[in-house]
């Protein structure tokens, strides 16, 4: 195995060790995700016993004095429900002679409030109990003009994190919002070297190099000294000049040469790099100078607009389009693969989110809502995609702040702790 590939290798285990130690370090600062008391019944994930007594129908058990009410989600066959039933002294009150309401209070203060109607044995509650099955419970309960109240916490999906571990975790959110949806289309290629940014020198008049400042990989500013130069001709000394600001990429001078008629310097202002795509004939029609490209490679992301379009020389019948990469920040180099998404239409939705935010948990498609210090999966209903962007039709609200990078890391501390499913 060569150096490339040992250093490769190393990267991906360090990243894979980093990765088990934040996720550890997440579960040490919550003993109390997720427990195996909040979910409802999905056996296959109930690794720990509940922490609240159960009724006969499986529901959670409330009590006070004599009086009783066992309230539990029904969902077989069902959309999520509530049913409850009641005793005294351990006799059954039928539906009818008594009443029921439930108060659930949501992470970010969203209420549900339910009213229940009598059933054949048990009050049924109207309406359904939407996922995720997390919240605070106000349960008040009515019978023989007598109230009787409980409150009781039920949560799952859910982690408190606070701030410090969270950057260290590498946690990064963004608001959901309206956005734009674009139909695209994805190209490879290439970022290289813009030959208008590429400068070749040479010396004005032949001579003998008297003195080379510049190394390869050496920065240099537009008018600096690259080199001493005695002219055949007058036997005096004159300086090269850079023409730009940019990189010394080939040096061909050293002291005591003879200039001749060659280039001595090359230098390259690596600010703004070009982009080369290639295309096939078949996309040709639907792309056009001035549409949006978002590239991307190795992590990271930029946006550009077409400025050209061009035949590609050689057996393949393709054409090139160009695009300038913004570079300022360094982050590209020359002769690096990207792939490129060409916009050719636009679609405006109500609300979108970001892909790489999406974490499959149990069969829902989730991301990670953030309230201060706590952090809470949201199921969604998605719609239409551009593979960058989804359309979020249910589960998520304008404004909501969700993890987009390394949502990861919660999921893996939701399923370290064996989250189960029973209310």
């Amino acid at each position: 195995m060569n150096l490339s590939n040992n250093l490769t290798l190393a990267s991906y285990i360090t990243g894979f060790v980093q990765t088990l130690l934040l996720a550890s370090l997440v579960s040490f600062a919550n003993p109390l995700l997720a427990s195996g008391d909040h979910g409802h019944g999905h056996g296959e994930e109930e690794h720990a016993e509940p922490e609240f007594e159960k009724g006969p129908h499986k529901g959670r058990l409330l009590e006070k004095d004599d009086f009783a009410v066992e309230l539990a989600i029904f969902e077989l066959g069902v959309p999520p429900e509530y049913r409850a039933w009641a005793t005294l002294a351990g006799k059954t009150i039928k539906p009818g002679d008594w009443q029921l309401e439930v108060k659930l209070t949501r992470l970010g203060g969203k209420e549900d409030k339910f009213r229940f109607t009598p059933q054949a044995d048990f009050l049924r509650g109207q309406g359904i109990v939407e996922e995720p099955h997390s919240f605070d419970v106000s349960v008040t309960a009515t019978y023989a003009g007598k109230s009787y109240h409980w409150d009781y916490d039920s949560y799952e999906g859910r982690v408190e994190l606070p701030a410090p571990l969270a950057q260290a975790a590498g946690l990064v959110t963004t608001v959901a919002s309206e956005g734009v949806l674009q139909e695209r289309i994805k190209l490879y290629g290439n970022i290289v070297a813009d030959p208008l940014r590429l400068s070749h020198i040479q010396a004005r008049y032949p001579g003998l190099i008297r003195s080379v400042k510049p190394s390869i990989g050496m920065r240099v500013n537009a008018g600096e000294v690259l080199a001493t130069v005695e002219s055949n001709e007058s036997l005096r000394e004159y300086p090269l000049l850079s023409p730009i600001d940019g990189t010394v990429v080939e040096r061909h001078a050293n002291a005591g040469e003879f200039t001749a008629d060659r280039v001595l310097f090359s230098i390259l202002d690596e600010r703004v790099l070009e982009l080369h795509l290639q295309a096939f004939p078949a996309d040709a029609a639907q792309i056009k100078n001035g549409q949006s490209v978002v590239i991307r490679a190795d992590g990271q992301k930029a946006t550009t607009k077409i400025e050209y379009i061009t035949p590609r020389h050689g057996e393949t019948p393709t054409l090139e389009v160009h695009a300038p990469v913004d570079n300022s920040a360094g982050n590209w180099v020359p002769n690096q693969a990207v792939e490129g998404w060409v916009s050719i239409a636009e679609t405006r939705v109500p609300l979108r989110i970001e892909n790489r935010a999406l974490q499959s948990f149990r069969d829902w498609q989730v991301v990670f809502i953030k309230v201060g210090e706590t952090y809470e999966i949201r199921p969604l209903e998605l719609g239409r995609s551009d593979g960058i962007y989804s359309e979020v039709i249910s589960g998520l609200n304008a404004g909501d702040e969700y993890v987009v990078e390394n949502s990861y890391v919660l999921k893996a501390d939701l399923e370290k702790s064996g989250a189960s499913h029973d209310h």
